[in-house]
């Protein structure tokens, strides 16, 4: 069965979770071949098995190397295998009585492999999975590599997601639309929002700045907006260091949006450390929908 097949007959399952971005119309499959709401605004399925639902054109930063380098960072090295573990927990524990169907969109999903491994981790077969980014780039590499999640070109602020629709919202290093986090959530549905503490990738952040502002990360503003829009119920703090080799350290540097801002001899001279044990030090945010 080709991508593009799979992706059809997953959304003839659960296209009643989706609605048109421009008339926030119901959606239908047509043809097997397109999604259409009832004004005839119509989407293809593309070949890799994806839907662009982006209602206007957009650029971003994050191109196929940062994707192919973070893909790598998150799949081979297991930087973030503990991360996954915590929230697969709090997602199973969540679910309780199982529901059907049960609904999981990562908000942000870049390439898409937190969303896999968190999936894989839950090895739950009632859960299906919702990727969503504003790029093409990476939703295009998240279907090429991921067969069972849906993925999606779009944008939160003209969503294609329909009302009470989602049971876990994940927002991981991603930015956040809350009034659309609230819309789309089921009633008592979770929001789990991943935040950088003040040690998060300091060893990189020391290396690539002299200035002393740019090496330091608070999240307090972040944390204090989110507990405006959600009951916080819990706050999971992960901290810990893994040591990373040289082809490692040249993916995190790709991957990290640090790199923009920062001149190529700060880069080459962290690469060329040949290893370094590198700091993880997170907030999960875990947010009911009150």
């Amino acid at each position: 069965m080709t991508n593009k097949l799979k992706s059809v007959e997953v959304f003839i399952e659960f296209v009643a979770a989706f609605r048109c971005p421009h008339c926030e119309g119901s959606l239908k499959v047509a043809d097997l071949k397109s999604l259409k709401c009832s004004n005839n605004h119509t989407f293809d399925f593309a070949k890799q098995g994806y839907v662009n639902l982006m209602t206007h054109p957009s650029s971003s930063h994050f191109n196929n190397k940062l994707f192919e380098a973070r893909q790598k960072i998150i799949m081979e090295s297991n930087l973030y295998a503990s991360l996954h573990e915590k929230i697969s927990k709090v997602i199973k524990e969540h679910m309780g009585v199982s529901i059907f169907p049960f609904l999981i969109l990562d908000a942000g999903c870049g390439e898409g492999s937190h969303l896999q491994r968190i999936l894989d981790k839950c090895m739950n077969g009632i859960m299906t999975g919702v990727g969503l980014d504003i790029s093409k780039e990476g939703i295009v590499m998240a279907a090429k590599k991921y067969k069972d999640p849906i993925w999606l070109v779009g944008d939160l602020a003209k969503s294609p997601l329909e009302d009470q629709s989602f049971h876990v919202i994940l927002n991981i290093f991603s930015p956040s639309n809350y009034k659309e986090f609230k819309r789309i959530l089921v009633p008592n549905g979770l929001v789990i929002k991943v935040v950088p503490r003040s040690n998060y990738l300091k060893e990189l952040r020391e290396a690539l700045f002299d200035d002393f502002e740019k090496k330091v990360y608070k999240n307090d503003d972040t944390v204090s907006l989110f507990k405006k829009h959600f009951y916080l119920s819990d706050v999971i703090n992960l901290c810990f260091t893994k040591k990373l080799n040289k082809a490692e350290l040249e993916n995190l540097v790709q991957m990290s949006p640090l790199a923009w801002t920062s001149d190529q001899a700060h880069i080459d001279a962290f690469v060329n450390r040949g290893s370094s044990e590198i700091t993880i030090d997170l907030d999960i945010l875990i947010g009911l929908n009150k």
